[in-house]
């Protein structure tokens, strides 16, 4: 009768251990699941955080005062370029990186194509072609390549009529 009780001990702590150690699996399992996801989530938040200065000039107008520092604040931007045209120059100018933006339906759309020697100086010089008058209504684009990035922002001057 002392070894059945024993055994029944031992079968019962044996049962309780198994059962403990198939909870710690399922959470753990369930806790990597988690942090998956959670990681997912994260990267998007960080994406849009990266892109997050430039939703700004998504497809809207801005003055052009906000147009000159927007060419300040990214022109040492690396494999960035910023177009900008005014009623002057409607042909445009680059400031930093020249971009491909002939076809949006192009492959290589967006893609850096070289590097500009445009000065800032000459977006706040009265007697150039390129003066971006502060008063001015821009409408602002983003240029993004294949992979997403956003490379670069046109600017184009609204003519008034």
């Amino acid at each position: 009768m002392n070894n059945a009780s024993t055994a029944l001990k031992v079968a019962a702590g044996i049962f309780l251990t198994i059962a403990l150690i198939t909870i710690v699996v399922i959470l753990f399992i369930s806790a990597q699941e988690a942090t998956k996801t959670a990681q997912n989530n994260f990267s998007d938040i960080q994406t849009e955080l990266a892109q997050a200065s430039f939703t700004v000039y998504d497809d809207t107008s801005i003055s052009g005062s906000q147009v000159v520092n927007a060419i300040r604040k990214f022109k040492g931007k690396d494999q960035f370029g910023i177009k900008v045209l005014t009623g002057k120059n409607q042909s445009g100018v680059w400031y930093g990186s020249s971009l491909n933006t002939a076809d949006v339906t192009d492959g290589a759309y967006g893609s850096v194509t070289g590097k500009s020697t445009t000065e800032v100086t000459k977006s706040w010089d009265e007697t150039d072609p390129n003066y971006v008058n502060p008063s001015g209504k821009f409408k602002a684009q983003v240029v993004k390549d294949s992979s997403n990035v956003v490379r670069g922002l046109i600017f184009v001057q609204s003519t008034a009529r």
